[in-house]
């Protein structure tokens, strides 16, 4: 079936447009243009443009320049899209014409297609809503873009917040209920000296909080917008109040602080910030990346590997060994944290790539950071939730390595000395006694001695072993 078409007119000509959708020729236009991925935009850009042509069109009606009763209904067609009614309107590829005027219109047309359906027109009918002279008014996609990068990031922000804390506090529990087991320690994947699991988990805890400090930090610098500066950030064709209550209004609708821009230029010319906040996601995917691949050496085996901890079993592992179960979570943590970290690359490649007054390249600055927190919100949930807080730990196989462990000597150094230990080191591997055995047998010291200074435990509180002052 033939599907039915309205014709629309933009300033290259007529063009032939779905009767039933809510975009219109310029859009239309970039869907035939750019047929690249088959993506969509993010929620978080959609909802952070609406919510800017919402506060526009109350600024606007309020500075006495767009009549009420068109704002009116501007300001319902726009809420109507931060409620994400309207969403499968929004058709344009991420990849698409630069600085993002394609996904902009797509955003003006839709609401002004709405706002006239609203008032009893029909849609295309831009004598009753323009696009460009009503939604957009006082606006560029130059300083609505940036803008709105830096509201759809601040959206989303308690959202990964919060599953980073979930997973610190995951961590932190299994930290506490390990505190018992003292293991072996390794550097360079060789024997340590004796650690506890519960430090090794409580390191991992602390690591993942400070990343999200670190983003926390990150955040403030997208709380300040260029929105008014228009063009080139100069602010033509908009009131010289425009960007104060913009930024007082935005603030009021998304109920979350924000700031005005000191340099309406650089607001617009750099993507500085941008980049400071991926690259705070890009170093917490960093570190989770770590953390996974630890915990799958950790629970490797379980018969010829370290087998010291085990992690859940969610699905079988092989499709030709049965009974094989596999890391499959740290695994998924892995892949989404490479995806990240690639997207911290395109957002970089992509920032330096600005020229003179724009950077032409937001659109997929845009995508690439919304997708890095939608992709890390789902790894980090997933790996929490199915993962981290049905972890076990094997402590009769961490126990049994340790005793096996010949650096325990290292504990002896201040009372034999590093040469001596190295001999009993060399003696206790090449023979498979125990470091007590080769050091009493030496005479260096006695079993009272050997069996107070080499115990495990004490070695994991710090100190020198054998300073009973010093608290060793």
């Amino acid at each position: 079936m033939t599907q039915a078409m309205r014709i629309e007119q933009d300033s290259l000509g007529e063009v032939p447009v779905p009767a039933t959708a809510y975009y219109g020729a310029q859009t239309q236009r970039a869907v035939m243009n750019f047929d690249i991925s088959g993506m969509k935009p993010y929620p978080a850009f959609i909802w952070s443009m609406a919510v800017i042509k919402r506060a526009a069109a109350e600024v606007n009606r309020d500075l006495s320049l767009l009549d009420p009763k068109i704002a009116g209904v501007i300001v319902r067609a726009a809420q109507e899209v931060i409620e994400g009614k309207h969403n499968d309107q929004f058709v344009v590829d991420p990849f698409q014409a630069g600085a993002g005027t394609s996904h902009h219109m797509n955003v003006n047309e839709v609401i002004a297609n709405r706002a006239i359906e609203l008032l009893g027109g029909q849609r295309g009918d831009y004598k009753i809503v323009s696009p460009n002279d009503h939604v957009n008014m006082a606006q560029s996609t130059n300083d609505t873009v940036p803008t709105a990068i830096r509201l759809g990031c601040l959206w989303r922000l308690d959202e990964l917040l919060n599953e980073v804390g979930e997973l610190a506090r995951a961590l932190e529990e299994k930290a506490h209920e390990f505190h018992p087991i003292v293991k072996s320690g390794r550097t360079h994947l060789q024997d340590a000296v004796p650690v506890r699991l519960g430090q090794e988990f409580g390191a991992y805890a602390r690591a993942v909080a400070r990343n999200g400090e670190k983003i926390r930090l990150a955040s403030e610098c997208l709380r300040r917008l260029g929105i008014g500066g228009t063009a080139t950030g100069t602010g033509l064709n908009a009131h010289p109040e425009f960007h104060r209550q913009m930024v007082k209004r935005l603030s009021e609708l998304c109920g979350f602080p924000l700031y005005e821009s000191d340099n309406l230029f650089e607001s617009m010319q750099s993507m500085a910030d941008a980049v400071f906040f991926s690259g705070a996601l890009r170093t917490l995917a960093q570190d989770l990346i770590r953390i996974a691949n630890d915990l799958r050496l950790l629970s490797s085996g379980p018969a010829t590997g370290l087998d010291e901890i085990h992690l859940p079993a969610v699905q079988p592992g092989s499709s030709i060994m049965p009974g094989k179960v596999n890391p499959v979570l740290a695994e998924m943590l892995d892949m989404a944290c490479f995806h990240v970290i690639g997207s911290d690359l395109t957002v970089t490649l992509a920032a330096q790539a600005g020229q003179l007054e724009l950077n032409v390249m937001m659109p997929i600055i845009a995508h690439n950071l919304f997708e890095m927190m939608h992709v890390l919100i789902g790894a980090i949930h997933a790996f929490t939730v199915k993962c981290m807080r049905g972890l076990t730990a094997n402590r009769d196989k961490a126990e049994g390595w340790l005793a096996r462990n010949a650096i325990l000597v290292t504990a002896l150094n201040p009372v034999i000395g590093y040469l001596k230990g190295a001999d009993v080191a060399k003696e206790a591997m090449a023979t498979g006694k125990t470091i007590r055995e080769v050091v009493v047998a030496k005479g260096y010291l006695s079993a009272q001695e050997a069996d107070r200074l080499l115990d495990a435990a004490s070695m994991t509180e710090g100190g020198i072993q054998g300073d009973t002052a010093g608290g060793g």
